[in-house]
């Protein structure tokens, strides 16, 4: 299969989300290979509790992790402000309106002061670490508030030169994929 050329536009998020989501449907399932990878990084600097994601259809799966750390599991919540509230792994029973687990609106909340890193999903990273999420922007309003580690969990052909940014996208310390692990590129 031919994968399409990368948008041009830099300022085209949406054109970067279609060509992202084509690119991916037609990507093998790279979960063993990228969890090895996540499982080496996270011991490396220590890492204890993680932030982790619920997969969705064609992200790495990353879930084979708890039991060797405290996997903690984020739920959106629209009121009174868009944000992610964050909870024990095994809480995630309920499907949200995106179609990943999440923890139930009553579930315990875990600080965010507590956790060690975090493994952020993603349509593609760049190598400067800026995300190409979904455009609800949850994990730009967590990120700000996080001193610890920040791992983009991606597969490697969603890695690319660049992305489009804006002022408040906080990019990530490190790219993860099945290939392995890189620090993201400082710009010039």
């Amino acid at each position: 299969m031919t994968r399409p050329d990368p948008p041009t536009d830099l300022s085209d998020k949406a054109a970067w989300r279609t060509w992202a989501r084509t690119v991916r449907a037609g990507l093998p399932d790279v979960s063993g290979e990228v969890t090895a990878q996540a499982r080496t990084l996270l011991r490396a600097v220590g890492a204890r509790c993680v932030l982790a994601y619920r997969a969705l259809p064609g992200e790495p799966d990353v879930s084979a992790l708890r039991g060797e750390f405290e996997l903690l599991a984020p739920r959106a919540r629209f009121r009174p402000t868009p944000r992610l509230t964050l909870h024990p792994w095994d809480t995630a029973t309920e499907v949200s309106r995106f179609g990943a687990l999440q923890p139930p609106a009553d579930a315990p909340q875990v600080g965010l002061d507590t956790v060690d890193a975090i493994l952020l999903p993603a349509l593609a990273f760049d190598r400067r670490g800026v995300r190409l999420g979904y455009g609800g922007g949850f994990y730009d309003r967590l990120l700000p508030g996080f001193a610890g580690v920040t791992v983009g969990v991606i597969q490697g052909a969603l890695i690319v030169p660049r992305l489009p940014a804006d002022p408040h996208d906080g990019p990530v310390a490190w790219l993860l994929s099945e290939a392995g692990v890189q620090a993201a590129v400082s710009p010039p």
